[in-house]
């Protein structure tokens, strides 16, 4: 199974649940399309991003139930790297795992294993 990941705020996740569909973050709509990272990218957008935040979600996102929800992408992004976008909205049903980022004591993010 393909997976891409979304890293969310508890609250846009909880909201998303709620309606069945997550619609991305204002930057998401700023961009035209919603950010995604493939496994080795995780890191680095947390780290980019969203360094010492403790209310974050990892979401893990089964490529193949995005048929139909959008068109996915893959873009070239920061350093070059091609990052998977999303142009349209994840159904809450392609989401196959939602995990807690903690912090550590030294505030790195504690990740699961992609």
């Amino acid at each position: 199974m393909a997976l891409v990941y979304r890293i969310v705020p508890e609250v846009e996740w909880r909201v998303a649940r709620q309606s069945g569909v997550f619609r991305g973050s204002a930057h998401d709509a700023r961009d035209g399309f919603i950010h995604l990272s493939a496994a080795h990218q995780v890191e680095g957008t947390l780290s980019a991003h969203y360094a010492g935040r403790a209310d974050l979600v990892l979401l893990s996102i089964q490529v193949d139930a995005l048929a139909g929800a959008g068109r996915l992408e893959w873009e070239p992004s920061r350093g070059g790297d091609r990052f998977p976008h999303l142009y349209g909205e994840i159904p809450v049903t392609a989401v196959v795992g939602a995990a807690p980022l903690p912090l550590s004591p030294e505030g790195k993010h504690l990740l699961p294993e992609l």
